[in-house]
């Protein structure tokens, strides 16, 4: 039989209509992955997010990075974001991690430092399984997310744009369309010469930036310069000529020297770059490559000859959960690393942003934001159909961790919805399925976990607890 008309015996069921309307809901809200950036689920992709919760967080990040004026040379370039006691993952530092990609990108941190940054955010993750315990293999993921952002289309367009409103005062090359749409037509030959600009002569005039004068005769751009009948330069060339370079040295040249000069030359003047799941590097390094590693990392920061080590373009945060700050601080003192951003500092410091745990009162927060955007009708109690002793009772034996309590809210939403004429999910509903949850001993519920005396793990590393 044809394979084209066969069919699977196991077919996706469609959900039937109104399953959650009696909790005046649309959908299940609540996600049982943890955070994908790459999903289109708004559930897990991090778009659903309470800035107020992570307030503190972000302040610290603002105040100690991104208000901070980028020509100012003294001002931190390396920090942590760090759990200050273990309570397993699913905390929320994804979240605030994506949630600080896309908060600095929409205005391009122009609104956070009143005008006087112009930078970017990059999210970067290390692969699992030690697949990034180098730091070749770590900067070749920097670039990945650097494509996948879109950062050199505008990068380009920004060049071409600045150009033409030289070379052309009398050419309209802003019509009324959008950032999207105007950077894809400064990327586009056949959209440029539409305009009445010759792309060659545009080449010709970024050249002419000081930024750019030492970029090798190999670089992309150079070939818009020597041969006339040459594409545009795009992405896919920067992606082409990377991938040709030498892993190592000459790629560690590429990102840190030669793409800041063409990113500097577009009129960015630096970057954040994100690193979620930072011990996946050190988890399976020995010593001598958590050393050796490290040394790279102050050089192409802080004091090698990079240019962005001369101007500081790339300010790194690195996001390390409870345990990560004793395991490397060995490799961060023998490169010098922990002279200028210590990793178990014995004061408080701006470059160290503690992650706190979840309050009750930030569990609530957190449950009404999923609630309120699959909301269907009003309802009296935004919390609703959960009571507020049955959200203790599940951020208490789930010890307040967030992506635990919201993949439990799930469970419990989908056996309410499995239950005849149940409208409510209470504190007595939670005990009925304590055992599908894996929860013990429901009847004596623990403190709440902010009443408990937490175990400051940073200051223990160092001998003050």
């Amino acid at each position: 039989m044809n394979k084209l008309s066969r069919k699977p015996k196991q077919v996706q069921v469609l959900e039937s209509a109104g399953r959650y309307s009696r909790f005046s809901l649309q959908e299940n809200p609540f996600p049982l992955s943890p955070v994908n950036k790459n999903s289109n689920d708004k559930r897990i992709n991090g778009e659903i997010y309470e800035d107020a919760i992570r307030s503190k967080e972000f302040s610290q990040v603002e105040n100690g990075f991104l208000k901070q004026p980028q020509s100012n040379l003294n001002r931190l370039r390396l920090g942590y974001i760090c759990d200050t006691s273990y309570i397993g993952r699913g905390n929320g530092k994804s979240a605030f991690l994506v949630n600080l990609t896309r908060r600095i990108n929409k205005e391009f941190c122009l609104d956070i430092s009143d005008e006087a940054n112009k930078c970017f955010a990059l999210y970067v993750v290390p692969e699992a399984g030690g697949r990034t315990k180098t730091f070749t293999s770590f900067i070749e993921l920097i670039f990945v997310s650097l494509v996948q952002s879109g950062i050199l289309d505008i990068c380009l367009a920004s060049l071409r744009l600045d150009a033409a409103a030289e070379l052309y005062p009398d050419v309209d090359v802003l019509p009324d369309c959008t950032d999207d749409e105007l950077v894809a037509g400064l990327n586009s030959q056949e959209w440029l010469k539409n305009k009445g600009v010759d792309p060659d002569k545009l080449s010709i005039k970024i050249l002419e930036s000081d930024y750019l004068q030492s970029l090798p005769e190999s670089f992309p751009i150079m070939n818009e310069y020597k041969l006339f009948t040459s594409p545009l330069v795009t992405t896919e060339m920067f992606k082409t000529y990377f991938s040709g370079l030498k892993r190592g040295q000459e790629q560690i040249e590429f990102l840190f020297s030669h793409l800041v000069q063409l990113l500097m030359a577009s009129g960015f003047n630096g970057a954040y770059i994100l690193v979620d799941d930072f011990e996946r590097i050190p988890d399976f390094q020995t010593a001598r490559q958590r050393k050796d590693f490290a040394i790279e990392l102050r050089s192409c920061l802080l004091d090698g000859s990079y240019v962005n080590a001369r101007y500081g373009f790339y300010n790194m945060l690195l996001v390390l959960h409870a345990g990560v700050p004793k395991l490397i601080s060995e490799a961060w003192q023998a490169a010098g690393l922990d002279n200028r951003y210590p990793i178990l500092p014995k004061i408080e410091s701006k470059h160290l942003i503690k992650f706190e745990k979840l309050s009750n009162k930030h569990v609530s927060m957190l449950l009404e934001k999923y609630l309120s955007i699959y909301r269907a009708g009003h309802v009296d109690d935004k919390l609703s159909p959960f009571t507020q002793e049955a959200v203790m009772l599940i951020a208490r034996n789930n010890e307040n961790n967030a992506a635990r309590i919201l993949k439990t809210c799930s469970e419990l939403l989908e056996k309410a919805a499995d239950t005849i004429g149940c409208k409510e999910i209470d504190e007595d509903f939670v005990k009925a399925q304590a055992e599908g949850l894996g929860f013990d001993d429901m009847d004596t519920v623990a403190p709440a976990i902010e009443d408990q005396k937490a175990t400051d793990l940073m200051q223990k590393a160092v001998g003050n607890l």
